[in-house]
């Protein structure tokens, strides 16, 4: 244990505990005030957050604070990491898979209370992915998946030992191993996703060469002890298109999204229903044939997706965003709730860092003009979805989080907000420049160069946000517009936080309230 007078003195400096002790302290938003204790004093200069030194993770809850987890001091950078029903694991970028043990627990009023992740083991070593049931619930991820290479003993007639990819299957509640499949050596994988039900789960896994191979394992037999055989066989979109070079996957538990090294995208869907909410019509599904891959319609290059349950998200090389599916709860950030069945830009959002799609809400890492990280949100807020828009949001708005410096990808579940700080040259997204003649509100050559421009259509979104703004019955719902507005303009985040702290004391004002959070909910 370290002296107290030293805890004191290392407090007084950085505001905040250290990683080494496995200590973990809540932080508070802007929209919470201040943390206690921790005014400026004179003659200091300003505290040093441990936020601005990667690699952390970092958990948001139901109160709009961030916690530290424990960091694994034998890790080497967090290349991606996966939250189950009751731990965490993080793979690094040598192939050690780590399990933080005890990193959440439920209270008995059904409320999330913060444990100190003190203890970690290391799972396993040699991996290269990993995966668990894609359903946002992480009540069913009971078992973890992880592909790995391991040094096969030499055969009869043979010298030496081979080294062969593996798939290993875990408990998630105690990282004991109930399931073990081994291919020949001349086959070697990059990824693992999972798609179907527990009794008939199929296994996606990806090649070095881009091609896709499929076996089906029944996962209520898996703590069964007993071996049997399973068929690795060619996924049909490698079968029927031989030329495809896939290049990255993603799936959730009835469809399967595909991107090939030249961006385009190729889709699967399993169930009549989800193919209706994604593409507005059955007229080309067929349920003989589940597997036939449809490829979608899109101006550019595709770099990185994200697939919820009945819609999804792809950013293109020029960094916008465009999203298809469902928009029952306004989770595709168009302005409405009307679903979309092909892929619509949402002209107000621009070169994300990460983009992330659940059962009925979306989020988006950005960041600003003045490099501030912000998380912006749409869809259902019930439950602490969207933090600070209980009501939710038909548009992205800011979500009351506060950002690590250096965050780079995010998930949600039922039951928390997860968010992955480091920093790696080499998977940073890099986004060309759109040429002037794609950029919207860009005046045609005939126009002459006098005619005065409106990049992105700026002026008549002012015109419908006023429109919208003058349909509000009463003074305290033109209030709450201008707020979800201010949220959708593309504004420095210190600007959008004057505007809400503004609005917010007119508000008080004018409903003769006292001060309170200076939130959208107050």
């Amino acid at each position: 244990m370290v002296r107290k007078s030293r805890r004191r003195r290392l407090q007084k400096f950085t505001g905040l505990c250290r990683q080494e002790e496995g200590l973990r302290v809540k932080r508070s938003c802007p929209s919470c005030g201040p943390d206690p204790g921790g005014e400026e004093k004179k003659g200091r200069g300003n505290p040093i957050s441990v936020q601005l030194f990667p690699p952390e993770l970092a958990f948001g809850g139901r109160r709009r604070c961030l916690s530290k987890s424990v960091a694994p001091l034998l890790a080497h950078g967090y290349r991606r990491f996966l939250p189950t029903k009751d731990h965490v694991f993080i793979l690094d970028y040598t192939g050690t898979l780590f399990f933080l043990k005890n990193a959440l627990v439920s209270s008995t009023l059904g409320q999330i209370q913060w444990k100190r992740a003190c203890r970690y083991v290391v799972l396993c070593r040699g991996a290269k992915d990993f995966a668990s049931d894609p359903r946002c619930d992480t009540v069913y991820r009971k078992y973890l998946y992880v592909l790995a290479t391991r040094e096969q003993p030499a055969v009869v007639g043979t010298t030496g030992s081979r080294a062969c990819d593996c798939v290993e299957v875990y408990l998630q509640s105690s990282g004991q191993r109930v399931f073990k499949m081994t291919f020949h050596h001349s086959m070697s994988f990059k990824q693992i996703v999972l798609v179907g039900q527990e009794n008939q789960r199929a296994l996606l896994l990806l090649t070095e060469e881009g091609k896709i191979y499929s076996l089906v394992v029944n996962e209520t037999q898996l703590d069964q002890p007993r071996s049997y055989t399973v068929q690795l066989a060619l996924r049909k979109v490698s079968r029927c298109l031989p030329h495809l070079r896939v290049t990255r996957m993603a799936s959730n538990q009835s469809s399967t999204l595909y991107i090939t090294d030249q961006g385009g995208v190729y889709f699967e869907v399993h169930t009549p229903g989800v193919y209706r909410d994604l593409f507005g019509t059955l007229q080309a599904f067929d349920p003989l044939d589940q597997q036939m891959p449809l490829a979608l319609s899109l101006p550019a290059k595709i770099l990185f997706c994200a697939l919820g349950y009945n819609h999804l998200g792809l950013v293109d090389e020029f960094g916008r965003i465009f999203m298809q599916g469902n928009n029952r709860y306004g989770q595709l950030g168009t302005g409405d709730k009307m679903d979309r069945g092909e892929p619509t830009q949402v002209h107000y959002l621009q070169r994300p860092i990460a983009l992330w799609c659940g059962l009925n809400h979306s989020l988006v890492l950005s960041q600003g003009s003045d490099f501030s990280k912000e998380l912006l949100g749409c869809g259902c807020g019930a439950g602490g979805r969207l933090p600070g828009w209980p009501k939710g949001s038909a548009s992205f708005v800011k979500l009351h989080v506060k950002v690590p410096l250096c965050a780079c990808s995010l998930c949600s579940t039922r039951e928390c907000l997860y968010m992955l700080s480091s920093h790696d040259i080499e998977h940073h997204p890099t986004y060309r420049d759109l040429p002037a003649s794609r950029v919207v509100g860009t005046p045609e050559p005939g126009l002459g160069a006098g005619a005065p421009q409106d990049p992105g259509g700026a002026a008549r979104a002012c015109e419908e946000y006023l429109s919208q703004i003058h349909s509000c019955p009463t003074l305290q719902d033109r209030m709450e517009k201008m707020k979800e507005i201010v949220g959708w303009m593309p504004l420095m985040a210190a600007q959008k936080d004057f505007f809400w702290e503004a609005l917010d004391m007119l508000q008080r004002a004018a409903g003769g309230v006292g001060p309170g959070p200076s939130t959208p909910e107050s």
